[in-house]
């Protein structure tokens, strides 16, 4: 009875962690990294031992540092990855970001000369 209600209790723990959401490689413990899908025991070791060298991951990409780990294990692995609150930005989507704030300027700036332009006409109409 006892190994039933263990195995159970198990089972209810993998399920929980296969859906409690993405496992941040900073806080996780190996139990937890072992459950992600590609990562066992070992690699999960090798993670612990990378961040207690090296210090916290500051992007899922850094999880190639690791040995045992390569682009295409990252990329398998990443969705179910961060290393703080919300999802980590690949590095695509960080080279990304600049891109966009570039246009986001422009629009300010034509935001303004259209003020300037309403002003102007109304100060005419005076």
């Amino acid at each position: 009875m006892k190994k039933l209600f263990l195995i159970l209790i198990a089972c209810l723990a993998f399920v929980t962690a296969a859906f409690a959401g993405p496992v941040n490689l900073n806080t996780a413990s190996e139990s937890e990294l072992d459950t992600l899908k590609g990562v066992g025991p070992v690699k999960a070791k090798a993670i612990m031992d990378y961040r207690v060298k090296n210090g916290p991951f500051k992007s899922v990409d850094d999880l190639e540092k690791v040995p045992g780990f390569g682009k295409k294990t990252v990329d398998s692995l990443r969705a179910d990855l961060t290393v703080n609150g919300g999802a980590t930005p690949s590095k695509a989507e960080r080279k990304a970001k600049p891109e966009a704030r570039k246009e986001a300027v422009p629009a300010k700036a034509d935001n303004k000369a259209a003020k300037k332009d309403d002003i102007k006409k109304a100060a005419d109409k005076k």
